[in-house]
């Protein structure tokens, strides 16, 4: 006969649940990865289609897989727990990846790990040289170091992997609930290997992403929860991970972003786990990642041409503005085949952080056209072309464009990027004899125009500088000249901190004079610490102009103009995408000076620019 249970035991039972529903609506569900849009499942199924045929003829498998190294100072002993906690990690970090593969169409793709008999990850431990104070966050090269002895006596070429080196740099006191860290953070890599610089520290584990308490407190980020701060470095494991593979940060689409959802590699290593409790909807890959790791020799399994060197060309470039949009389309051909085209649309500052994506997948006879439509308005910005092949590899073509105020973009410094690429393209092989093949092409396209006037102007410019640049002293400059670019004129002194001195193009294959979006037919290229001094007669009134940074240079710069050595013009610190004017006085002056200096965070990519500085009488 069935027992009962006591009216008073269900009429409890009955409260609890009702008790625990309660609670529930109180906190939002856990939300769902967002749904691909039917557009981008019919771009993976094309990508794979593409992907699988190459593939499968002549296969050659790939053994590959991820390296864990665990590196801890010489008077330090691993943290606690740390094959367990790592195994747990990175497998949490497995199954994200795979999940995001087969949500963005490309099925259930994702690097091996590599584990011991007893189903823990394979950690090689490595102690360092140097005891815990003489490391800090700039020592990942030293630390790499001190790791390839262990790596190759495993039997490895640590060039040739990609490697996730956990650095024992943490403090943590479980008592006080206290954390801070020095250690390396970051990475990048290739298709053919990576490197990515972590954190180890026994607070962080899997189980602990669902806590909302105890609240500890985090050197970096204040007051949180234990749970946030997993999130935050868990989350940060597997961004740095996206680098070792290759990836750029971008950030999510506006849409995404309303709802609440963050790209891995936006600001979405600091959201990984918020789901779990309930507090955001998480972290994910977005499309265009996936679209890239999908060739990926330690996604695809596949090391078929590993070591070609892919090379990509781009036919037929056309532009075409719209209302606040603009489309790029053209056809791509390759020596390896090109399965994708992304489109980074980054406005200048902040990194690469806020760029969106756009892809397309090429057809058969290479044509693609990219909708790009995610436009910051009032942004001068960059278009960065990225040619996705079947081998892992990629090439990357970037030009320049700017948004005005009500969001509409201007697309002419790209139109005139492309009309003059050919004539560039002869200039970086030196071959002069298709030179006048690209002017002709260049009268053709635009016939009798003042448009045909400015892009001769600057083609002229560019051969002139690179060719047979001649310049004069400005004393010799004929009085009835009323005004000269100053790129013309021969300086008394120039010293330029990287490279050798350029006028009216840079030194390298982009050759082109563009900056904040604009492209300018003269100026003079000036990478800090560089200085260029005139010496003028007293023969000119003034000096006009702007200086800049070279777009796709990330650096810093001041420029600072001297007459007789009194300084008329200090500009405040620039960076990439601003340009800011100037007008000098020169009346009387005997000398002019030229100077530019770092902005405060060292010489790297500080490819300062003079732009169109010209004297009037």
């Amino acid at each position: 006969m069935k027992q009962r249970l006591p009216l008073t035991i269900l009429l409890i039972l009955f409260g609890i649940c009702a008790w625990l529903f309660a609670e529930n609506q109180k906190q939002p569900s856990p939300s769902p990865a967002p749904a691909l849009p039917n557009s981008l499942q019919e771009q993976a199924a094309q990508a794979r289609q593409i992907l699988s045929a190459w593939q499968a003829e002549n296969p050659i498998p790939s053994k590959r897989t991820l390296r864990v190294v665990y590196w801890t100072p010489s008077d330090r002993e691993p943290a606690a727990a740390y094959r367990e906690r790592l195994t747990r990690i990175m497998d949490h970090i497995q199954n994200f990846y795979r999940s995001e593969m087969e949500r963005q169409g490309f099925g259930p793709l994702v690097f091996p790990l590599e584990k011991d008999g007893d189903g823990l990850l394979k950690i090689h431990l490595v102690r360092g040289d140097k005891p815990f104070a003489q490391y800090d966050g700039k020592s990942g090269s030293a630390i790499r170091e001190e790791c390839l002895p262990t790596l190759r006596a495993a039997g490895m070429d640590p060039n040739h992997e990609t490697l996730l080196i956990f650095c024992n740099l943490a403090t943590w006191d479980a008592e006080k609930k206290t954390f801070s860290h020095k250690s390396p953070y970051y990475a990048g890599g290739s298709h053919r290997g990576g490197n990515a610089w972590q954190l180890d520290s026994p607070e962080l584990d899997v189980p602990n992403l669902l806590l909302k308490e105890p609240l500890i407190d985090d050197a970096q980020y204040g007051k949180i929860s234990l749970g946030k701060h997993n999130s935050i470095f868990i989350g940060g494991i597997a961004h740095e991970l996206g680098h070792a593979l290759s990836l750029p940060h971008n950030r999510e689409s506006p849409s995404w972003r309303k709802q609440g959802y963050r790209a891995l590699m936006g600001d979405g290593n600091r959201t990984y786990g918020d789901e779990l409790r309930n507090e955001g909807r998480g972290s994910h890959l977005q499309f265009a990642g996936a679209l890239r790791l999908a060739s990926q020799p330690l996604f695809s399994r596949s090391e078929k041409d590993l070591n070609i060197h892919a090379r990509a060309t781009l036919h037929d470039l056309i532009v075409t503005p719209g209302k606040k949009s603009f489309t790029f389309s053209g056809r791509v051909t390759a020596n390896v085949p090109a399965y994708g085209i992304i489109a980074y649309l980054d406005p200048v500052g902040h990194g690469d952080y806020d760029a969106r994506t756009v892809t397309a997948i090429p057809d058969a006879e290479g044509r693609f056209t990219l909708d790009c439509n995610q436009l910051r308005p009032n942004s001068a910005a960059e278009l960065r072309i990225l040619i996705c092949h079947a081998n892992g590899a990629t090439n990357r073509m970037t030009y320049s464009y700017s948004v005005d105020r009500n969001g509409k973009p201007e697309v002419s410094t790209l139109q005139t990027s492309f009309a003059l690429a050919p004539l560039v393209k002869a200039l970086n092989t030196r071959d002069h004899s298709r030179l006048q093949a690209a002017f002709d092409k260049l009268h053709s396209q635009f016939g009798p125009s003042p448009r045909l006037d400015e892009i001769n102007e600057l083609a002229r410019r560019l051969v002139a500088g690179i060719t047979n640049k001649e310049q004069t002293p400005a004393s010799n400059v004929p009085v009835e000249r009323k005004s000269i670019p100053l790129s013309d004129i021969k300086p008394a002194e120039v010293k330029v901190g990287y490279g050798q001195p350029a006028y009216d193009h840079l030194p390298n294959a982009d050759l082109l004079i563009a900056s904040g979006g604009k492209l300018f037919p003269h100026g003079i290229y000036a990478h800090a610490p560089a200085r260029h001094r005139y010496e003028l007669a007293k023969g000119w009134k003034t000096l006009t102009g702007s200086c800049g940074l070279a777009e796709n240079m990330q650096g810093s710069c001041i420029f600072i103009i001297k007459a007789d050595g009194r300084e008329v013009y200090h500009s405040p610190v620039i960076r990439a995408g601003e340009n800011h004017p100037y007008k000098i006085d020169l009346t009387g002056v005997e000398q002019l000076e030229l100077i530019t200096s770092d902005g405060g965070d060292g010489r790297g990519y500080d490819w300062a620019l003079w732009l169109t500085p010209t004297l009037h009488r």
